[in-house]
């Protein structure tokens, strides 16, 4: 904001959605402008000298930095309550680099075994070719993550809820264990958002987000968030991303700015139709089971309760006919479109053993929960009763 607009007053999360990090130009212009640029000018060669060395404090390529991308940037943190935020291309970009800024050879990384499967493999396979130890754990296991970090660790990685399986993770317990094992906890919040998850709050140092998903929340473009303290994001983070190049478009940025305005508004929406979707999946004899953090039902149903503010648009459900009835489900929906995007405003819902988790070894999909009959379904802003219409005919497809 400039000085004019900004209130002396601090504002509620409602407003830093929509009023967070405006800029306006000369122009005085109501929406956010739009800096489709890659380069700036410079008045003199003494500027352009200064503003490379540090000295000025100015744009000196949208590489590194560009005015639309750092409204978003400061309106992301605003809503996070985090010191900084640093944008990316994609929501794996953010995974990457919030990882390998902080890594080298011979550091040591413990991560939750459920993870969505990219993450899964910049774990897993990644960073081991660079010399980094990786360990995975049961993430609902405190017993075994205390095992874990009972050696010195760099860093630790975990999503919750986690991707597809819903695990939600004792964010304050895990941070106390990395903290005393000298490493960083480093957060994917994408299913919760900052709406109702604040992991820095509960002890996390980073955390991570597709803005892809929610904070777009219209299916229109990629998009990347990692956020922390300034110290990290400046000086640990920012000279990776500097120099590694995995920059956030400005257009983009402009779309995720507009995203955040309705951030709150689309989430809540979504996580009452999922939970009418939930319940009304409990009562069918076709499936197995339900995980959804808001039934009573799901193992961790307290503990949601406790460090979430809601539960969500995502829910994941298994049935007892497997692969082919979860095939014959999808190819009869004719509402919920089949898609391996999540948070977006329309219904999507995909089948994660044979497509977001296809390229684990069926064992490795197994201990992560996930079976040949699960499907995941992002529950998006229609009238919640004509999802469940669709699901029930679905559901009695021949």
């Amino acid at each position: 904001m400039t000085d004019c607009d900004t209130p002396k007053r601090p504002l509620r999360p409602r407003t830093l959605q929509v009023r967070a990090g405006l800029n306006r130009s000369n122009f005085s212009e109501t929406s956010e402008a739009l800096f489709m640029t890659s380069g700036y000018v410079y008045g003199s060669a003494a500027e352009a000298e200064a503003s490379f060395d540090g000295s000025l404090d100015r744009m000196v390529y949208s590489r590194f930095k560009n005015p639309t991308v750092a409204a978003f940037e400061e309106r992301l943190a605003a809503v996070e309550g985090a010191e900084a935020c640093r944008a990316t291309a994609s929501g794996m970009a953010a995974v990457h680099a919030a990882l390998v800024c902080q890594l080298k050879a011979g550091d040591r990384v413990v991560a939750a075994r459920a993870l969505f499967g990219s993450c899964q493999w910049i774990i897993a396979d990644l960073l081991p070719r660079f010399g980094i130890e990786a360990v995975f754990v049961d993430g609902t296991d405190l017993a075994q993550w205390e095992a874990a970090l009972s050696q010195p660790t760099a860093a630790v990685f975990l999503e919750t809820p986690s991707n597809p399986t819903l695990e939600i993770i004792d964010l304050a317990a895990v941070a106390e264990l990395t903290h005393r094992a000298g490493g960083r906890l480093v957060v994917d919040n994408v299913f919760a958002t900052p709406v109702l998850q604040s992991p820095l709050a509960l002890g996390a140092d980073v955390v991570v987000y597709s803005a892809t998903k929610h904070i777009d929340g219209q299916g229109r473009c990629l998009g990347g968030a990692v956020l922390g303290s300034a110290a990290f994001c400046n000086d640990v983070l920012a000279p990776y991303l500097r120099h590694t190049g995995p920059a956030l478009s400005p257009f983009n940025a402009w779309l995720l700015l507009k995203g955040l305005e309705t951030l709150d508004l689309r989430v809540e929406r979504h996580a009452a139709n999922a939970m009418k979707v939930a319940r009304f999946l409990e009562t069918r004899p076709e499936v197995a089971r339900v995980l959804y953090p808001g039934l009573e039902s799901h193992p961790q149903h307290d503990l949601a309760k406790r460090q979430m503010k809601g539960f969500g648009g995502i829910v994941a459900f298994e049935l007892k006919q497997g692969k082919a009835a979860a095939y014959r489900l999808l190819d009869a929906l004719q509402v919920i479109d089949i898609s391996n995007n999540l948070g977006d405003a329309k219904s999507l819902a995909c089948h994660p053993w044979t497509t977001t988790h296809q390229r684990l070894a069926a064992e490795a999909k197994l201990a992560m929960g996930i079976g040949e009959g699960m499907l995941r379904l992002s529950v998006g802003l229609e009238d919640a009763d004509d999802l469940v219409d669709d699901l029930a005919a679905a559901l009695g497809a021949p």
